[in-house]
């Protein structure tokens, strides 16, 4: 069964991360994807490009309204994602649980709907 495992963070905290401690950090990302490539639990996945560069879409009432940025207000902003092949849900939320990204954001481990 496929999950996506989808990545929050405070991008104005991780801003503020020294340059030499977002190498360290990168190539935990690094290991962390080569460890679910090597599992064969990875199916795709990318980071995100910072949240000001969003454009929200919305139709209310036959009219499409943009809106520069995201929808909602948070504290914590998708930056990016997984798709996981895992036996369960339990396995999804290892995966989840070993992400870089759990540490300081939140994993939110959702199951694929499948059509037909």
């Amino acid at each position: 069964m496929q999950y996506l495992l989808l990545i929050y963070a405070n991008e104005s905290a991780e801003a503020q991360v020294p340059q030499e401690q977002r190498q360290a950090m990168f190539g935990e990302w690094m290991s962390y994807t080569n460890d679910m490539k090597a599992a064969g639990a990875y199916v795709a996945g990318d980071a995100l490009q910072p949240v000001s560069t969003a454009t929200s879409v919305r139709l209310r009432d036959g009219e499409r309204m943009i809106t520069d940025g995201p929808f909602a207000e948070t504290k914590e902003q998708l930056g990016g994602y997984y798709l996981v092949e895992a036996a369960d849900l339990d396995g999804a939320l290892e995966w989840a649980a070993k992400c870089p990204g759990a540490r300081t954001g939140t994993v939110e481990v959702r199951p694929v709907m499948v059509f037909g």
